[in-house]
């Protein structure tokens, strides 16, 4: 897998903007099957930065129902919590 597959995007919230600003971590959905190294080394290489810590979940898609009698489901992702070495920062525009 190459870094634009294992990293999808960066997740913009109220929750994600606070942490960026008080603990310089950012949120990042990531490739099922990628593991810590890997996320490391493609966000390092995608926005040329020096990451410090990774944390990861699983998160399980929610049950979905629209103007439907049939239900469906998000699809499960992994998301990424990286933690920014001091004065790194990832512009998002």
């Amino acid at each position: 897998m190459n870094s634009y597959e294992i990293v999808k995007t960066v997740r913009l919230t109220e929750k994600g903007t606070a942490q960026s600003e008080k603990h310089n971590q950012y949120t990042v959905v990531a490739d099922r099957r990628a593991n810590k190294q890997q996320i490391r080394q493609a966000v390092q290489e995608l926005f040329k930065v020096k990451v410090t810590a990774v944390n990861t979940m699983n998160v399980d898609g929610k049950a979905r129902r629209q103007y439907t009698k049939h239900a469906g489901n998000d699809p499960d992702w992994k998301k990424a919590i990286v933690t920014l070495k001091k004065g790194d920062k990832i512009v998002l525009t």
